[in-house]
């Protein structure tokens, strides 16, 4: 096996990153937490793997002698490859990091590791395809981008003001996922519902709603991510609102968390999941759901939950609707098992994406529940599906549907 002539760039690494990982003590505890490698175990995979073999890259490329003395040796176009697969095939569910005794961040590091095999042109093809979507077409699906409202053409009552109005109050951004894919055009068709029954002032960005840019940052592609970014918030500040909606946790933690990094500026108004504006208002009065006789149990997604720390809102929303018997999963919470939708990993393997959905349906199977609400249009999708492939007798649903669903 030839040496490789690739080099680390370590600008895609913070000092504390490079830290982080001679802070590694190699005990072991991510790699029972890693749901690809529990369903693969493949030793590409797992977070020790990782990291070691980052270490020794740019060990060996930056210190010579010192490097060869303890036996680090030149990286081949093998272990390159090897290292490629192993972190491409992971969902960047940050699940190592809660069990980590040393609290290294390790969602972050993964996406640092992207951006570099992105240098090296070792990432998987089907991301040329996602980048000429996103920078092209603003959005993931392909599709044109003046249709994001199309989902309000089997609406028997379409609210109101929902193209750009100008002064609303709030901007509901639908995310490519809500906005271009039939499977879940309930979600912002019940989310326009709620609003307009409430008497919230809205509006959507219409076809001036780009793509957030998460699946390009997760995907080691973030540099094309800044225009997206730039674009959005201006469309969002030249309508005059206070605060924005996202009924996707990945929209969501792109606004609440990158936008303000990536411009070196603040927002200048308010960011909200749907499920704290929908607690708030069912807390509020405003909504009065009425009983659903349901056995629901709640998947935390995880750009929701370990990424933005929202767990207690659609718990709360769940509670409030009388009738329904709330079961929680085995993992839940900051333990809770992705759907295997997560972190593009399902364009590099979606046998392995697919395994993990199943291992989650199955865990919402042994709740008894016949319900599994989710607060994430990707994992409604990826639980429907892993229901449907495995013939488990469940139904998954949006916590926006739902809510709609008990106003009737």
């Amino acid at each position: 096996m030839s040496k490789s002539d690739k080099k680390v760039n370590l600008s895609h690494f913070t000092l504390r990153q490079m830290m982080e990982m001679e802070a590694c003590t190699r005990c072991g505890e991510c790699i029972a937490a890693c749901p690809t490698f529990t369903e693969a175990q493949n030793e590409e995979i797992h977070p020790l793997s990782k990291i070691a073999r980052t270490k020794s890259f740019w060990k060996a490329d930056n210190l010579g002698w010192i490097a060869r003395l303890f036996g680090i040796q030149k990286a081949t176009e093998e272990d390159l490859a090897a290292f490629s697969r192993g972190v491409y095939r992971c969902t960047l569910c940050a699940r190592c990091h809660v069990v980590c005794p040393v609290q290294i961040d390790t969602r972050p590091l993964w996406i640092a590791m992207r951006e570099q095999l992105v240098d090296w042109k070792l990432y998987p093809e089907l991301f040329d395809m996602l980048r000429e979507r996103v920078t092209g077409q603003h959005n993931i699906s392909g599709d044109d981008n003046a249709n994001r409202l199309v989902w309000t053409q089997n609406m028997d009552h379409v609210p109101e003001g929902l193209d750009r109005k100008q002064d609303a109050e709030t901007v509901y951004f639908m995310g490519c996922v809500g906005a271009m894919y039939p499977r879940v055009y309930s979600v912002p068709q019940s989310l326009a519902q709620i609003l307009e029954r409430v008497g919230e002032s809205f509006t959507t960005l219409g076809g001036d709603e780009w793509c957030c840019g998460f699946p390009l940052q997760i995907a080691g592609l973030g540099h094309h991510a800044q225009a997206l970014a730039r674009h959005n918030v201006e469309a969002v500040r030249a309508i005059g609102a206070r605060r924005l909606v996202a009924t996707c946790p990945s929209c969501y933690h792109t606004w609440t968390h990158e936008y303000p990094r990536m411009l070196d500026e603040p927002l200048g108004f308010e960011v909200l999941h749907a499920t704290e504006l929908l607690a708030d208002l069912v807390e509020a009065g405003k909504i009065e759901p009425r009983p659903l006789e349901q056995v629901v149990t709640y998947h935390d997604p995880c750009d929701l939950g370990r990424t933005s720390g929202i767990y207690d809102a659609p718990r709360r929303i769940i509670q409030a609707i009388p009738g329904i018997q709330f079961v929680e999963m085995a993992d839940k919470r900051e333990m809770s098992l992705c759907c295997g939708g997560g972190g593009d990993a399902e364009m590099a393997d979606p046998e392995l994406t697919a395994a993990v959905g199943k291992r989650r349906i199955q865990q919402a199977q042994e709740t008894g529940a016949s319900l599994v609400v989710s607060a994430c249009q990707q994992c409604n999708r990826t639980l429907a599906e892993a229901a449907r492939k495995n013939r488990v007798r469940i139904r998954a649903m949006d916590i926006t549907e739902m809510v709609w669903q008990a106003m009737q």
